[in-house]
């Protein structure tokens, strides 16, 4: 009796690997499933399977950080209050010096760092200034430090202004803000898949154009850690 019973316990542990074994199957089956679907899907639906992994995995999504890499898209948490606050602390002495030419925001797009132009370019121009690397390098530590999509945007007065390198203010605001992000690719190594670049020229002022002062506000670079949602949006 000893004896069988003995080979019974034996023959049971052999077979216990079929359990794990198993379950590593439909864990495969689920992650692939996973990939297939994100491959396939639109932005709504990204959105609607990043929350079902939040709540099944009990993700908060408000740390700055990644939530996970799955085929190559990553899913970002939202670039929320505590972002802008790191931002205004590592920028603190140029938000206080500049008497309100830097400013930091946080709106729909996520964490906006807007910069008069005066602080990067010479007058009607795209080329950076040398005294702009000190900004330039105390942002550029700041982009490192989360995984978002980074948007340059670029903006000008209502002045127009016509040479022969910027036929318009179009091109003039979407050459700085190349400028911008050529300057962070080269000098820093952001990789230049989590940057893209706009130009909107006058068309989205903060201020009237009316006065010296307004006009002044408008002529701005802004730097913009996108949120969750802007992510998403981004071609892939």
């Amino acid at each position: 009796m000893r004896r069988r019973r003995k080979k019974e316990e034996e023959h049971e542990n052999v077979e216990r690997w079929m359990v794990s074994y198993a379950d590593f199957v439909t864990l495969l089956f689920c992650f692939f499933t996973a990939m297939y679907a994100i491959s396939n899907i639109d932005s709504d639906k990204l959105g609607k399977f990043v929350d079902s992994m939040r709540s099944a995995f009990h993700v908060e999504g408000a740390r700055g950080n990644a939530l996970s890499v799955i085929e190559g898209v990553q899913i970002f948490v939202p670039a929320n209050v505590e972002v802008e606050s790191d931002v205004k602390d590592i920028l603190g002495t140029f938000i206080k010096e500049s008497k309100g030419s830097i400013d930091v925001t946080r709106d729909t797009r996520g964490v906006v760092m807007s910069v008069a132009d005066k602080y990067f370019f010479p007058s009607g121009n795209a080329g950076l200034k040398d005294d702009s690397r000190d900004i330039m390098d105390e942002i550029a530590s700041i982009l490192h430090k989360y995984p978002n999509m980074i948007r340059i945007e670029g903006h000008t007065d209502n002045v127009p202004i016509h040479n022969e390198k910027f036929p318009s203010n179009w091109e003039l605001s979407a050459a700085r803000a190349i400028s911008v992000a050529k300057y962070f690719v080269e000098n820093h190594n952001i990789p230049p898949g989590k940057l893209s670049t706009i130009g909107y020229s006058e068309y989205k002022p903060v201020a009237s154009n009316d006065t010296p002062s307004g006009r002044a506000k408008n002529r701005r670079v802004n730097i913009v850690i996108l949120s969750e949602a802007e992510s998403i949006k981004e071609p892939r």
